[in-house]
């Protein structure tokens, strides 16, 4: 009787290759030792986020950088995926909207991702992704708080780039967007800001974009990207980029 571990081996490999979907392929234009996999974890939010628009605009805002080969996951479940740790970082693009978040299992996913020094970076609404997890504030930093105002009006304001020497915002200079100004953002958590803007409603400046550690891995968390324009404003979409790259431990 004929071996059958040439065949499985085989359908290993297929089944590896049908995992990610068809436009994440590896950037050609980048050393592959450079190259680093981030995956976009999306799929529910609020009504008035649209990320079946925003998180291909992500994608591609990210892969400008031919070191970061992205993969959209349009289901927060994957996150308790052994799959996951086949990646270098993750993006939380989904907020847990009148619909329970993804679960132990996936809390308990992200948490040994991070911790074990992987990177995760936060976008937008992400900030209420884990609306019943108290860890989630360790790991976001701030998060989204239903109790205080949410956002000034959608409009224009100015991003102040408050760190012009860290990795992520070296050499940006500080620039204007149309979005969402959040003003939502609650927790204790040690970060450390690197872009503020100050609302027109009240006068206060509040963080845009952030850092902080958690166990051995890197956070990046930035409260812009209401839309696709949001997404794909240059100085955003530079924060998103290089926050990325800095959070998969390359350099920005």
């Amino acid at each position: 009787m004929k071996s059958l571990a040439p065949l499985a081996a085989l359908c290993l490999l297929l089944a590896g290759c049908t995992d990610r979907q068809d436009d994440s392929q590896t950037r050609s234009d980048a050393p592959n030792d450079a190259v680093k996999r981030v995956v976009i974890v999306t799929g529910i939010d609020y009504p008035g986020h649209h990320w079946q628009q925003t998180a291909p605009a992500l994608a591609k805002v990210l892969r400008a950088d031919a070191r970061l080969d992205v993969t959209v996951v349009e289901d927060p479940g994957f996150l308790a995926s052994p799959q996951l740790r086949q990646y270098d970082a993750a993006v939380l693009h989904f907020m847990d909207w009148e619909s329970p978040d993804p679960g132990p299992a996936a809390r308990g996913g992200l948490q040994r991702f991070v911790r074990a020094g992987k990177g995760l970076m936060i976008v937008h609404f992400g900030c209420g992704a884990f609306q019943e997890w108290d860890e989630f504030v360790k790991i976001a930093g701030r998060v989204w708080d239903p109790n205080l105002r949410g956002h000034d009006p959608h409009g224009s304001f100015d991003v102040a780039i408050t760190d012009a020497d860290h990795p992520i915002t070296k050499g940006m200079a500080s620039f204007e967007t149309t979005d969402e100004l959040y003003t939502c953002l609650a927790g204790e958590t040690p970060i450390h800001i690197l872009a503020t803007a100050r609302s027109k409603v009240d006068d206060l400046d509040y963080p845009i974009a952030f850092v902080l550690d958690y166990g051995k891995g890197r956070v990046f968390h930035c409260v812009l990207g209401h839309d696709v324009p949001a997404v794909e404003n240059p100085g955003a979409a530079a924060l998103f980029r290089r926050g990325a790259a800095w959070t998969a431990r390359l350099a920005p």
